[in-house]
């Protein structure tokens, strides 16, 4: 009953507005209650856009505006939303009474949702030890990592699910050296990220909110009892790292650790595995961008900006007024809200010339919002591009015929958009690596 309560004013009762406001129209609410954007967006973003800068709403303002999302994200004015503090009363009282108390990305101490001076001395922490010298480390790692998995692959015949054999072991590989995570330990990890990834998302059924539930909780407990191994035997990762690095000689303490961990596996591994597959979803079908690609291998870093601006792995974020401001001629009151839609945002025509079209020599691509912007931008964003352009070279150079063998599923998610499943048929090997 507990868990059910929760579920209500978390969710439920979301659900209810959204489907009744989205049924009449309001675009905003389209944004969590229409089936149909989940699927593709982009008709939502296009009508959005065709009523300008800002749109009100009847649960909030809403924007695909490039430039509004760009000051927004830098803006003083407003600051991110922490869950479940802007239910009304009685709801809110019932969320104190039932919330887990397993940590959530949405709540402090996560990045996500604190701002100065705590997010700024958590920040300077995790910059600390995540250096330019420390992610070219783990460039290296990826390339290494990626030629065994390709290894694995060799000598595969028939339909092969990418998702699973590749771009879900390429980040957790990744990540699980960051946190300093046993490989025996690794698939438990992915299987408590894949339960846990909607948790950015509102108005869950009430089937996704258990799974949810199950993999915080399941994922915190065992974080625990990591991070006391650590303590007790500290290795070269970088998460042992944080449990040593101080600051003023104050070090982090056991929440705050878990916060970081949290959010580690959350931004850098969901988000990672979806643009792998939205990466070989756009190269299989704009077969005349790999060709340019492989004649000219120095355009795949700005390929995999093009591939984050068009496929967005984090599809929205959204900030609340702290004081009475103006953005896009709109007015807000202290605590009214505005959702920034980052992949509508990617689309803007005003910034992007033909923006629906995949075009791996665009000279601005990474212009896009993916990496959110302002004191909040992704710490990850260069692993995260390193993961996109070495994954999906290496992938390519290897199997240069590889093909989509059926329809592509997508994840039951709304933040974060990608796919849960991708079967292909990988072709002959390349003979350059025979």
């Amino acid at each position: 009953m507990r868990l059910m309560l929760r579920w209500f004013v978390m969710h439920g009762f979301l659900r209810l507005l959204a489907g009744r406001a989205a049924a009449a129209g309001d675009l905003q609410a389209r944004l969590i209650g229409d089936p149909g954007v989940r699927e593709d967006p982009t008709g939502l973003f296009a009508d959005i856009r065709a009523r300008g800068p800002v749109v009100q709403g009847r649960l909030a303002a809403v924007t695909v505006d490039h430039a509004v999302v760009h000051e927004v994200l830098r803006s003083d004015d407003f600051r991110t939303i922490i869950l479940g503090s802007r239910l009304p009363g009685p709801l809110g009282a019932i969320e104190r009474r039932t919330r887990s108390t397993a940590l959530h990305p949405l709540r402090p101490p996560s990045l996500l949702a604190t701002e100065p001076p705590e997010h700024t001395s958590y920040r300077k922490m995790v910059s600390s030890v995540f250096t330019a010298r420390a992610v070219a480390a783990m460039r290296e790692n990826v390339e290494d990592t990626a030629r065994r998995l390709l290894d694995d692959l060799d000598g595969t015949t028939g339909t092969v699910d990418i998702v699973e054999r590749y771009c879900a072991k390429l980040p957790v590989t990744v990540i699980g050296d960051i946190l300093g995570v046993p490989e025996s330990e690794r698939d438990q990890v992915l299987h408590f990220g894949e339960l846990a990834a909607p948790s950015l998302d509102l108005g869950l059924p009430w089937g996704q909110f258990r799974r949810v539930e199950h993999g915080i909780e399941g994922f915190n407990e065992w974080l625990a009892d990591h991070l006391a191994t650590l303590r007790r035997s500290p290795g070269d990762d970088l998460m042992s790292q944080l449990i040593t690095a101080t600051d003023n000689g104050v070090s982090l303490t056991e929440e705050e650790l878990r916060g970081i961990a949290g959010l580690v596996l959350a931004a850098g591994f969901e988000t990672t595995v979806n643009i792998l597959g939205s990466g070989i979803d756009l190269l299989t079908h704009h077969p005349d961008q790999l060709v340019l690609l492989r004649d000219d291998p120095s355009l795949w870093p700005n390929a995999a900006d093009e591939m984050l601006r068009l496929r967005s792995p984090v599809q929205l974020t959204a900030r609340s007024a702290v004081r009475p401001t103006t953005v896009g001629e709109v007015s807000f009151d202290r605590g009214e809200l505005i959702v920034l839609v980052l992949a509508g945002a990617n689309r803007d025509p005003a910034v992007f010339a033909d923006p629906d079209r995949f075009d791996v020599t665009r000279p601005n691509a990474n212009k896009h919002h993916s990496f959110s912007g302002g004191r909040h931008f992704c710490l990850g964003a260069a692993l995260a591009r390193a993961e996109t352009e070495v994954g999906l070279r290496a992938l390519f150079d290897r199997y240069p015929d590889l093909r989509e063998a059926g329809r592509p599923v997508r994840r039951d998610t709304r933040v974060l958009q990608g796919y849960s499943s991708m079967p292909v048929t990988l072709g002959e090997r390349s003979g350059a690596h025979a």
